[in-house]
């Protein structure tokens, strides 16, 4: 079934009988089907498959388009307070000068206050992977310089021709 109609409406269901529930959450017991749409029917409201895979499957009377966009308005809630937490690059060299390092630390710590992760990228080139401890060395000085904001998510890790260290933000 597709997500909007996840639920089995009046003649869609296909069962002998039914655990009715009414409109005010009240057991109605187990009652046919036929006898169940009836019921709902007089009250002017759908007969809503709520547990299908029980036996016998459970039924409730509710005016089903107004179950549907209720739920459809919890779901826009649900969304609206998720925090999208992005992954922000910052790219650095081993051969780089302390007032880069001064520039790149401020934009860290702007991205981590903000609430997003950090990937810090050493890019080593030519002979300068033959001295990875340099990279290594920036790396752990840029961590020590935010460690009261961020934890290391990633240690320092050589792939290929980069050095890799991911930092996330405190909670």
């Amino acid at each position: 079934m597709s997500r909007e109609n996840q639920h089995q409406v009046n003649e869609a269901i296909r069962a002998r009988e039914v655990r009715l529930i009414g409109v005010n959450g009240d057991q109605l017991g187990i009652k046919p089907l036929r006898e169940a749409l009836r019921i709902a029917q007089e009250a002017n409201l759908d007969l809503v498959n709520v547990a299908p895979q029980a036996k016998p499957p459970v039924c409730r009377i509710m005016d089903y388009g107004k179950f549907r966009y209720e739920q459809s308005k919890r779901e826009k809630e649900a969304r609206k307070n998720q925090k999208v937490i992005q992954v922000k690059e910052v790219r650095l060299s081993p051969s780089i000068e302390e007032n880069d390092v001064q520039t790149k630390l401020k934009n860290v710590k702007k991205f981590l206050q903000k609430g997003d992760k950090v990937k810090l990228t050493i890019r080593f080139r030519g002979r300068e992977i033959t001295h990875q401890e340099l990279g290594r060395k920036i790396l752990d000085r840029m961590a020590d310089e935010v460690k009261d904001i961020s934890e290391i998510e990633r240690q320092p890790k050589l792939e290929g021709r980069q050095m890799i260290m991911i930092l996330t933000p405190k909670q």
